[in-house]
């Protein structure tokens, strides 16, 4: 039903039954955004994102009958972009896909940002360390990317939430955006641990990339 009412817009849509076969696809055929059951055969879906993490920042949408808070955090920390609870409606999954694809295109063409030996290359998205790539998610990404491109300013969580989720604020916007802000500080600590740069928080406001030297 899904993939039907997607290839009514146009959207050239795969489809897999197994974790395993999950995996096989994401490699081969190189996907723009994934949808992503948690209830696979041999692979949960959470194992599938985890791994995918490791070599691919490809927005990946949950759907998934759980609608505790605590599932979703886990989700968002393990490199979940966006989450749908079922029941869903398909319009609603149709605008969920297009904002996160629309996100993940958004950058400055031929824009490499350097602040000391952190890179971010908006052409082909790419953030490295030292000269080591780091692969982020594409919330983590874009998050990094604002903070960057407002290097020293402290944006609050209400402007993250806009500039990066697309959404008005709805009040529980904090714990979401920390939960990527502490993954991105995690991936950028261990490419370096005395890298000249991080990321400050400010309590109850939001957060700043900050420059101790470049």
């Amino acid at each position: 039903m899904i993939k039907d009412h997607l290839e009514k817009y146009n959207y050239q849509v795969f489809f897999t039954f197994t974790g395993a076969n999950a995996l096989e696809r994401v490699k081969e055929l190189t996907p723009d955004l994934i949808i992503l059951d948690l209830m696979l055969p041999f692979i949960s879906g959470d194992e599938l994102i985890r791994t995918i993490r490791k070599f691919s920042n490809v927005p990946v949408i949950v759907v998934s009958a759980k609608s505790l808070t605590f599932n979703k955090v886990e989700l968002f920390r393990l490199g979940a972009d966006d989450y749908l609870t079922k029941p869903f409606d398909l319009d609603e999954l149709l605008a969920r896909i297009e904002r996160n694809l629309l996100r993940s295109q958004k950058c400055t063409p031929n824009l490499c940002l350097k602040f000391g030996e952190l890179s971010i290359d908006t052409a082909s998205k790419i953030v490295t360390v030292a000269d080591e790539i780091i692969v982020l998610t594409a919330k983590e990404y874009q998050i990094l990317l604002l903070l960057a491109t407002n290097k020293g300013r402290v944006l609050t969580y209400a402007q993250i939430y806009e500039q990066v989720w697309g959404d008005f604020t709805t009040g529980n916007e904090n714990n979401t955006i920390g939960f990527h802000i502490c993954n991105l500080r995690e991936k950028l600590y261990r490419a370096n641990p005395d890298a000249p740069f991080y990321i400050r928080s400010v309590r109850e406001v939001g957060y700043s990339l900050e420059v101790i030297a470049e």
